[in-house]
């Protein structure tokens, strides 16, 4: 099975090692499967990390950056295919529809949008493909509390939670991606967020 897995993480470098180890494994071992990698272009932070590993393990490496930020985020000129795009709207949109799955490393208030605007719209069909969180260290899980609580008060549709998968290492990341099966049809999924949001539901 040939997938491109888009991965979403942080351009920080002020990361700890743990976090580069574990973004670095998760580029050898999409590799490994066969898998192409596209994520945000950058050569800083965990996203130069997963990138680099994955080009050096022979991955077909897309990276999509913005013209604006290819300076600050110091764009990794050595991927396969780098597509320079003119707002983060394109950027994100491109990098949509190029994957097959998609992978939430450790990240800031940008990864954060990312991963909320892809839950958002698997929630709301349309699309059905793996959304993967892998929590190293228990970084997300302040987050999948609050997917939890938005069910508890009504917010959001009991189906939330499942929308995506949470692991814990990369292991478990792979075989979460390898083994994911779309759960429902659209129609169902727009049944449950029109029941959640009707007025007086």
């Amino acid at each position: 099975m040939s997938l491109s897995v888009c991965v979403y993480c942080a351009s920080s470098e002020l990361v700890s090692p743990e976090l580069r180890a574990v973004a670095a494994e998760l580029g050898r071992a999409l590799a490994a499967e066969g898998w192409s990698l596209v994520y945000g272009g950058g050569n800083v932070g965990l996203m130069g990390e997963v990138a680099r590993a994955a080009l050096e393990a022979g991955a077909h490496v897309t990276g999509v950056i913005p013209h604006r930020l290819a300076d600050r985020e110091i764009a990794l000129e050595d991927v396969t295919e780098l597509v320079r795009t003119e707002t983060m709207r394109e950027r994100k949109g491109l990098m949509d529809d190029r994957s097959d799955a998609f992978v939430v490393l450790p990240g800031g208030i940008g990864t954060l949008e990312e991963l909320v605007e892809i839950l958002t719209l698997k929630q709301l069909g349309y699309h059905d493909r793996a959304i993967v969180v892998l929590d190293a260290g228990g970084y997300w899980d302040p987050f999948l509390a609050q997917l939890d609580r938005m069910v508890e008060l009504g917010l959001a549709a009991a189906s939330l939670p499942s929308l995506l998968d949470a692991t814990h290492d990369v292991a478990g990341t792979v075989a979460a991606i390898r083994g994911y099966r779309p759960r429902r049809g659209t129609g169902d999924v727009m049944d449950e967020v029109e029941a959640v949001e009707a007025p007086g539901s």
